[in-house]
């Protein structure tokens, strides 16, 4: 790996794994949703990529979770599939979230983060677990969502290509 692909964020497989289709590795990503995962990964193409990576902040069974925690930005993940390179370009876009009672509202502002995002939140209670250790109520990582997403891409037999600015 180079400096590079270390500063985008971009990921190789291993050698001697056979890509799959583009079909297949679309297919692969789609079926990393789960009613139990505070994420969803849908259609892209009105945003202007194939697929969307996103946490549930506006699903009903999810947003109290995400109210309880308070949490002041959303991450997004843009993907786009190329198969003559075997290669998943990806885009993370932050923005600002406001809390407007128990809705959440995105903020299109200043606030807007473009290229390889690494957010880490975490927050924790003032109570003690059996141990005496402060106990942590929630933590928040965008590796929570990228890291499944690339667990795939490479498995897949395709690279990861984190994408810092222009076109996706």
């Amino acid at each position: 790996m180079g400096l590079f692909d270390k500063l985008t964020g971009t990921k190789r497989p291993a050698k001697g794994i056979a890509p799959l289709s583009d079909h297949e590795v679309r297919t692969a990503l789609l079926n990393l949703n789960s009613p139990d995962v505070p994420y969803v990964i849908r259609d892209g193409s009105e945003e202007g990529a194939d697929l969307v990576a996103e946490w549930r902040l506006l699903e009903p069974a999810w947003r109290t979770f995400f109210l309880r925690t308070q949490l002041s930005r959303v991450f997004k993940i843009h993907m786009r599939l190329v198969p003559e390179k075997h290669e998943v370009r990806a885009l993370d876009k932050q923005f600002e979230v406001d809390w407007v009672g128990d809705t959440p509202k995105i903020a299109l502002s200043s606030e807007v983060q473009r290229g390889q995002v690494k957010t880490v939140s975490k927050r924790r209670s003032l109570g003690r677990d059996e141990d005496g250790n402060r106990e942590e109520t929630f933590s928040f990582e965008s590796d929570d969502l990228k890291d499944p997403l690339q667990s795939v891409v490479l498995k897949g037999g395709w690279t990861w290509r984190g994408v810092i600015s222009g076109k996706l």
